[in-house]
């Protein structure tokens, strides 16, 4: 696994065995991703999202503690992931790092809790998994709208974006922080240190 640019992010790039079958790859190793990112991946739930090309979905975080973290892959078609550091007092607060993850490379990406998530379908039935640490607790779950223009998230240009009534109406990045929807970067560090028994 590789850590992105904003800490708490990592990519897996698996290597990829193709033969006249299919193909084969390992997409999680507990050991491995321990070693790497200092978490455990606690399952508490398992997602699957099918989207037609131009679905933007998110951007999505949980309030701190306890936070989600996820771990996602496109199993089918691609998708642009992105990862946001939503994290108030966080030295990459308002940064992003964006991600191809599709089904020839099999990429897959983990965000520790705190930080956004979002992806843009960009085939047809683009299948997203995603497992997460927490399960889904609609009252701690927030947004910020992904086409927010101060975030500048880097959508693909010619494909008209498609939103849910919930991320269309979710807040700009300035007014979720003026408002203290966002979890801050301490609380995020201070769970983070708790779940590696520190």
């Amino acid at each position: 696994m590789r850590a992105l640019g904003i800490d708490g992010a990592w990519v897996l790039e698996p290597k990829v065995f193709p033969d006249d079958r299919g193909s084969f790859h390992e997409w999680y190793r507990g050991e491995e991703f321990r070693e790497a990112t200092g978490h455990d991946l606690t399952l508490a739930q398992a997602n699957c999202s099918v989207s037609r090309r131009g679905v933007v979905r998110g951007v999505h975080f949980s309030d701190v503690p306890p936070g989600q973290a996820k771990y996602v892959t496109c199993v089918r078609g691609a998708v642009l992931d992105v990862v946001v550091d939503l994290r108030t007092g966080s030295p990459a607060f308002g940064q992003w790092e964006a991600v191809r993850l599709d089904d020839d490379t099999r990429h897959a990406v983990f965000l520790a809790e705190g930080l956004g998530h979002a992806f843009m379908a960009l085939t047809d039935d683009a299948t997203v998994i995603y497992l997460c640490s927490t399960g889904y607790a609609p009252d701690r779950e927030h947004g910020v709208h992904p086409l927010d223009p101060d975030l500048g998230l880097p959508w693909p240009e010619g494909m008209e974006p498609v939103l849910s009534p919930k991320d269309a109406e979710a807040p700009p990045l300035a007014q979720a922080l003026r408002t203290g929807l966002l979890p801050s970067y301490e609380d995020c560090v201070a769970r983070y240190r708790w779940l590696r028994g520190g």
